[in-house]
């Protein structure tokens, strides 16, 4: 176990509780693969961490297992290439919206138990980033302060203003609409 510096993203599909109830349970995990593929792929080319996949969600870590100086600005790249790969195309003959969270912060990080090692994270840090997800609008990419000021001067961020957050309260979020350049270029449409 070690305690590092880290930056964790949580993407979740949009309905997908009712969606997969329309759906046979092959037809479910073959969508879920072919969009977890797409994201693998986007995860490997920025050399990040996949955590894991619990069901629909899916969490990836940059600073961990090496520490990464760019931690925040790797991973907000990642969730704008993700919507973009989402937009782009149908998932198992379906289009899908995602809600994206990240949060940056300390984090433990290791392997526990005896059977079905998984390394996997821990901390206040995971459990803020899950919140900016579930807390999140469709087709967004919502970031708290921490993340924010790591990200502000590279990526153009709308303030969506202060959330109450379970278990933590009253939080101010901002929302990525988009590189700093690809905006000014009238490249990305903001987010609201």
């Amino acid at each position: 176990m070690h305690r590092v510096c880290s930056g964790i993203l949580f993407a979740d599909v949009v309905e997908f509780t009712p969606m997969a109830a329309g759906m046979t349970p092959l037809g479910v995990v073959d969508l879920l693969n072919d969009v977890f593929q797409c994201f693998d792929a986007l995860v490997e080319k920025y050399d990040l961490e996949k955590i894991k996949t619990i069901g629909d969600c899916y969490m990836v870590a940059a600073g961990v297992p090496r520490k990464r100086g760019d931690h925040a600005e790797v991973l907000v790249q990642l969730a704008l290439d993700m919507l973009d790969a989402v937009a782009e195309r149908p998932f198992g003959g379906r289009r899908l919206a995602f809600r994206i969270g990240i949060n940056s912060g300390p984090v433990v990080a290791g392997v526990i138990g005896r059977k079905k090692f998984i390394y996997d994270l821990w901390g206040e840090s995971v459990n803020m980033a899950s919140r900016m997800e579930s807390h999140g609008v469709r087709g967004a990419i919502q970031i708290t302060e921490c993340t924010w000021r790591l990200v502000k001067d590279r990526f153009q961020c709308k303030e969506r203003g202060t959330i109450d957050v379970k278990g933590v309260g009253l939080t101010r979020v901002w929302h990525v609409v988009g590189d700093a350049t690809s905006v000014r270029d009238g490249q990305r449409p903001a987010s609201s």
